[in-house]
């Protein structure tokens, strides 16, 4: 089978390995489709050696067929369509015995801290796969992942039919956040500098403006009479972004800050304190935020065809980071079905 393997920054390989029976517990999957993500490209980059070393096979968002099931893996049947949740936690932390094991202190993240989906086989443990409609094509199934983190965002912002959502950075989260709250009734606006941005998100209904030629807090102030913005999203991960987040909020607004920053950030605190803002993290998914994911995409809901830019084979998977460094792409999706046959 063909793996992709980080062998240090902005090095990535290609290797034949014999595929590993399923352990106790496990599923082989044949992957069908594995997406890029952010987190991908700072593991490329060399940001997460700490996490990653050399011959790590990277890689979570995906979607594939049941190919063999180990002992005590019941209920899964050969040729299954399946995805993954890609988080693994250790049940007796402080956030695990709280209910919040999506956010465990010692998380095994599949594609990180173990080996991930850039593999034509993956044996995952049974209890983080999750069934999808056999209608659902499995290219569009590889973006439940990541339409699953907005579905967290959004319900992490408390986000209602009532509300003007502003979502600050119209990268592939920021948009399928806007396309969430949409969904939910509320009115949003996108914030994004990138035309090739701007322009898929406005494809799909987004109301969407540059934050180069448009005042975005007068514009919401307009747009409410003074008041501002219910939600605002931080998905950015840029010093303005935050900036611009803060400033729109109504009071008692609700920043949900969803980019990861790399740096610490200044944060207009006066505007905190005066008008009783809320600040909320967001970091990744539970089990209840995948399965809406799975319905909202297999229903059309969420339109994540207009989002895949580009479906390279694994062996171009060099191009495919670049592509994603290079800008004028939204997703870009690895086939692996190729070492399947």
């Amino acid at each position: 089978m063909k793996t992709v393997v980080y062998r240090g920054a902005r090095h990535l390989g290609i290797e034949e390995r014999e595929p590993e029976p399923p352990g106790r517990g496990q599923v082989r999957i044949a992957v069908a489709y594995t997406g890029i993500c952010g987190t991908d490209l700072h593991i490329y980059h060399g940001d997460m050696d700490a996490r990653v070393g050399p011959s790590a096979i990277i890689g979570h968002e995906m979607s594939g067929r049941i190919a063999a099931v180990g002992e005590y893996a019941t209920g899964w049947t050969v040729g299954q369509a399946v995805t993954v949740m890609p988080t693994r936690s250790c049940g007796r932390c402080a956030a695990c015995r709280n209910g919040n094991s999506h956010v465990c202190h010692a998380m095994n993240f599949l594609g990180i801290d173990s080996p991930g989906a850039m593999q034509s086989f993956w044996n995952v443990p049974a209890e983080l796969v999750l069934p999808l409609p056999e209608e659902l094509p499995l290219d569009h199934a590889a973006l439940i992942e990541p339409v699953a983190v907005a579905v967290h965002d959004v319900r992490r912002g408390n986000v209602t039919a009532d509300d003007l959502v502003v979502v600050v950075g119209g990268g592939p989260i920021g948009v399928l956040i806007a396309a969430v709250a949409q969904g939910r009734g509320a009115q949003v606006l996108l914030v994004e500098p990138d035309p090739f941005r701007r322009a898929v998100a406005g494809e799909i209904g987004i109301d969407v403006v540059d934050p180069g030629t448009t005042d975005v807090v007068a514009l919401v102030n307009d747009r409410t009479e003074g008041a501002g913005a219910d939600v605002a999203f931080e998905v950015s991960g840029s010093a303005a972004g935050v900036a611009t987040a803060v400033d729109v909020l109504t009071t008692r607004g609700r920043l949900v800050m969803v980019a990861i920053h790399p740096q610490p950030r200044e944060v207009n605190l006066h505007r905190f304190f005066w008008r009783e803002l809320e600040l909320l993290g967001a970091r990744l998914y539970q089990r209840d935020d995948m399965a809406e994911a799975i319905r909202l995409v297999a229903s059309g809901a969420i339109p994540v065809r207009q989002l895949i830019s580009r479906v390279e084979p694994v062996e171009a998977v060099a191009a495919a980071f670049t592509a994603l460094e290079g800008g004028g792409v939204m997703k870009v999706l690895l086939d692996l079905r190729e070492g399947n046959r």
